[in-house]
């Protein structure tokens, strides 16, 4: 008998802890990236032989922070990892008929995005960090991060279908696509910027994402000089 396997969709994943750099330990950047990179790479090559055998289809579940990295932690570098093992595996398999898609979603509604578990984990971090650090973001800093993401969860789209039709696409249509962006706001914003000169994405999430105290002190300060 010969066995084959025509799909696989990867899209197991986790996005906590996301927080500053300089509030994580190496041991939160592993517990992402054990599950979003390493376990993705890995059932991809024990299944790789019969997906061979069958000229089948990869799609695996990037992220726009794939494209455009803007919160600390393991998220954003997995799902680049995400993306480059994807564009290797594509030019690696080509050769054999595999077709390699990545979708590349915005922000929807599912348990990645639940605002309990991102407030647990930043509390968690925030009662953590040494009086020094903790000094330099501020009580007011902590706040405005657990009001964004409030905001963010209550600007996410409930319409999963945008996903899994992207994801059906990717296996069933005779010419599936390399990337699919998923997401009125992957479409119009987040990929768009990601082609932005690297000044002008930058300055546009410093206006999205909160101020730390010790920034504000130090342009106070210049403003006083002038």
């Amino acid at each position: 008998m010969h066995t084959s396997l025509f799909g696989l969709v990867n899209n197991a994943g986790r996005a906590t802890p996301m927080a500053p750099t300089d509030w994580m330990q190496i041991d939160d950047f592993n517990t992402i990236l054990d599950v979003n990179l390493i376990g993705l790479i890995e059932i991809t090559l024990k299944l790789l032989p019969l997906l061979k055998k069958a000229k089948g289809r990869v799609v695996n579940v990037a992220s726009v922070m794939g494209r455009l990295a803007f919160l600390g932690g393991g998220y954003c570098l997995s799902k680049w990892g995400v993306e480059a093992f994807s564009d290797i595996l594509r030019r690696d398999m080509q050769h054999f008929g595999v077709k390699v898609s990545i979708i590349e979603p915005g922000c929807f509604k599912t348990g990645v995005t639940s605002s309990e578990v991102i407030e647990r984990d930043l509390l968690r971090l925030w009662n953590q960090l040494t009086p020094e650090v903790r000094e330099s973001y501020g009580d007011k800093y902590f706040v405005e991060c657990k009001a964004q993401r409030f905001s963010m969860k209550r600007l996410c789209d409930s319409d999963i279908s945008k996903v899994t039709k992207c994801m059906e696409h990717a296996l069933i249509a005779k010419y599936p696509r390399t990337r699919y962006g998923s997401g009125w706001d992957a479409k119009f914003f987040w990929l768009p910027l990601s082609y932005a000169p690297t000044l002008l994405s930058d300055m546009m999430l410093r206006m999205l994402l909160p101020t730390p105290a010790a920034s504000r002190k130090s342009v106070s300060r210049v403003q006083l000089d002038v």
